[in-house]
């Protein structure tokens, strides 16, 4: 399916994905965010994007490379030339080009970026898909609320939250949620008769240990047995999407994830991480950025428009982030290796004043340059335009007050 970006009366908003509108309608819609966001969509890049040849370009210097900033279609507001998709809807979107950290390496930063803290030995910290389900009601009681789409590796998960506020992996969004069928051999009522005599079993247990942490494990041991069986399972299977449809979003596993988290919205789901790897370029990096970036254009920029299509999209907030980010200079290997000094990440949607570019690396892309925001900040901000409680102290089980996107303080200037 082809994209369809014409500035003439009366074209498609989604190309082919079906809802009609003119052009300045959706400029204007896409511009405006009011509300608080009701469900996040958050995009880890996993590897550590290049924010030089992405959303921080650079022009005029050796740094830059072979990227070439390009206009989009906000007067000023310019992307590397690898995203045509992102840079027509740049009206909706926020760029955070003065994003720093402290670590270099990947596990330490992933785990930042999604808690707000340092990775300790002493405590595990909920990533913010915990944090947000444990502060608003479900909206289906019939469907988790919290997924993570793709590798799971080092997940923070629920932290100290009680184990209902993990995330629900899906290894795989092509193949959906899996084991959610009773096998062959196994007919329902004797199911049903083992889970009575299971519970009959547990029943002293349960009396003896009536504390939340059982309590919690218990509720998510029904939650999963009410699911099996369930109509709502035919919200993981995206091959009841149209071929058109899966093949606007991409044929790759970020595209698919996307498309399987705008379903999940669509029944209610609050929070969904899709993680993306393979962006940690080391070696010959505009070979493996072409790809890359080809994806994540045409992932984000369809499921921008599906939800704009579906009316979804000013109560969506989509997050697109990243570890750290990458040297300015390319190294012996035709790459660039990690780098903390600052990087870039993205807001998009729900909650957030898009069409500008917030702060500013400087013009080697080395150091942070103007409007500092530390991690914590850009999760605070996401906090704020979710309308969670940043300010509240939640306790840990061993007494120590943590809060929603740690010690930083939202940015206003990109709150809607």
């Amino acid at each position: 399916m082809k994209w369809v970006a014409k500035q003439t009366l009366g074209v498609s908003f989604v190309g082919g994905l079906g809802s009609q509108t003119m052009c300045s309608q959706a400029q204007a819609a896409a511009a405006v965010a009011p509300g608080k966001a009701k469900h996040i969509v958050y995009i880890m890049l996993d590897g550590a994007m290049s924010h030089l040849d992405t959303f921080d370009p650079k022009e005029g210097v050796e740094e830059a490379g072979e990227t070439k900033p390009t206009q989009t279609r906000v007067p000023g507001l310019m992307f590397g030339d690898r995203f045509p998709k992102l840079g027509y809807l740049a009206a909706a979107i926020a760029v955070v080009r003065s994003l720093s950290t402290e670590t270099g390496a990947h596990e330490q930063g992933r785990y930042l970026m999604r808690t707000a803290y340092k990775k300790l030995n002493s405590i595990q910290h909920p990533g913010m898909g915990a944090w947000m389900t444990s502060q608003q009601p479900k909206s289906n009681s019939g469907l988790p609320s919290n997924y993570l789409i793709g590798a799971s590796d080092g997940h923070p998960g629920a932290g100290f939250l009680p184990p209902s506020f993990s995330p629900v992996p899906i290894a795989d969004a092509g193949k959906g949620l899996q084991n959610t069928t009773l096998p062959k051999y196994l007919p329902p009522e004797l199911f049903g008769r083992r889970m009575v005599l299971a519970s009959k079993f547990d029943e002293a247990f349960q009396q003896r240990r009536n504390n939340s942490k059982v309590i919690a494990y218990n509720q998510a041991y029904q939650d999963a047995y009410q699911l099996m069986g369930s109509d709502q399972l035919k919200v993981f299977d995206i091959k009841e999407e149209s071929k058109a449809i899966r093949d606007a979003y991409g044929n790759t596993s970020l595209g698919q994830g996307c498309l399987l988290a705008r379903r999940l919205i669509e029944k209610g789901a609050q929070f969904i991480e899709i993680n993306s790897g393979g962006w940690d370029m080391h070696n010959n990096l505009y070979e493996s950025l072409d790809k890359r970036a080809a994806d994540l254009d045409n992932a984000v920029g369809n499921l921008m428009r599906d939800l704009h299509s579906k009316g979804l999209f000013h109560q969506t907030l989509i997050v697109v982030t990243t570890e750290f980010g990458r040297t300015p200079r390319l190294n012996v290997n035709a790459g660039r290796d990690h780098h903390p000094g600052a990087f870039c990440s993205l807001l998009i949607g729900a909650g957030i004043k898009g069409g500008q570019a917030y702060g500013a690396s400087d013009k080697h892309g080395h150091s942070v340059e103007k409007d500092h925001v530390s991690v914590a900040d850009f999760n605070k901000t996401i906090a704020a335009a979710a309308g969670l409680p940043g300010d509240k102290e939640i306790f840990s089980p061993s007494g120590r007050p943590f809060k929603i996107g740690g010690d930083g303080t939202a940015v206003q200037a990109l709150l809607a």
